[in-house]
């Protein structure tokens, strides 16, 4: 069986494996990806905050913690969705059940949209960048990290067990849908290159104003040998754009 997008996570037995490697200390979103996401954020204080693909809500409720005014994300899982509503229940918040490319977006409401490794399972981009573009005020940012299309090219690779030590690129120009075998299921991405992104973006009105590739820090690693194996590859790409 094959899952599209934020289904995979209603599977209750794979919702519980992921959300252990998910939230483990060492995992490459807590200490690879996450702190440039928040070093591109910059000051959000006072800030609304739209998050496409919220997961389980512990991200948006940090940033309320931190100083963000309101926060409202978008969820496709059911799973997911009851676990933000539950987490972020006596905060300035609301969490959508929707899918990313099928919610109703509203116009010029939010100061920043995020979105944390989910648009890889949006399969036409472009409409949806047009949406959040749109929801935006005017000055507002998107900043968004992907998993990276040399990972997302090939999912040759993804079918190793154990620690990978050697990744596969091809089919690198081929766009569109991927299989991943992931936590004993096969779940549904879609692969774009750098470039792809890049102009879709552009075509959605969007300013890119940063790129980063997520490249490891050495102190936040417990353990070198990890540090220099994820030295091999980028895991994440990350965009911030302005409108």
């Amino acid at each position: 069986m094959e899952y599209d997008g934020s289904s995979v996570y209603d599977n209750a037995e794979f919702l519980q494996q992921y959300l252990l490697r998910r939230n483990r200390q060492d995992s490459p979103n807590n200490i690879i990806e996450k702190p440039v996401l928040l070093e591109l954020m910059g000051d959000f204080t006072g800030k609304t905050v739209l998050d496409l693909g919220c997961w389980d809500g512990r991200f948006g409720y940090e940033l309320l913690q931190q100083g963000c005014k309101y926060y409202e994300g978008v969820e496709g899982s059911s799973n997911m969705v009851h676990e933000a509503r539950t987490r972020l229940d006596t905060t300035n918040s609301q969490i959508h059940h929707a899918t990313i490319e099928g919610w109703n977006y509203p116009q010029h409401t939010y100061d920043i949209a995020i979105s944390r490794l989910a648009l890889h399972y949006v399969q036409d981009i472009q409409p949806t960048f047009g949406h959040i573009h749109h929801a935006l005020v005017p000055g507002g940012e998107f900043i968004f990290s992907v998993q990276h299309p040399v990972l997302t090219s090939s999912m040759a690779s993804a079918e190793i067990s154990g620690k990978r030590s050697n990744w596969i690129v091809d089919e690198y120009f081929e766009l569109g849908k991927r299989t991943e075998p992931w936590i004993g299921e096969s779940v549904v991405k879609y692969h774009r290159t750098f470039e792809a992104y890049f102009q879709a973006l552009k075509q959605a009105g969007f300013t890119i104003e940063d790129v980063r590739e997520c490249s490891p820090r050495p102190e936040l690693f417990e353990h070198q040998d990890e540090f220099k194996r994820r030295m091999r590859i980028p895991l994440f790409l990350m965009f911030r754009c302005v409108k």
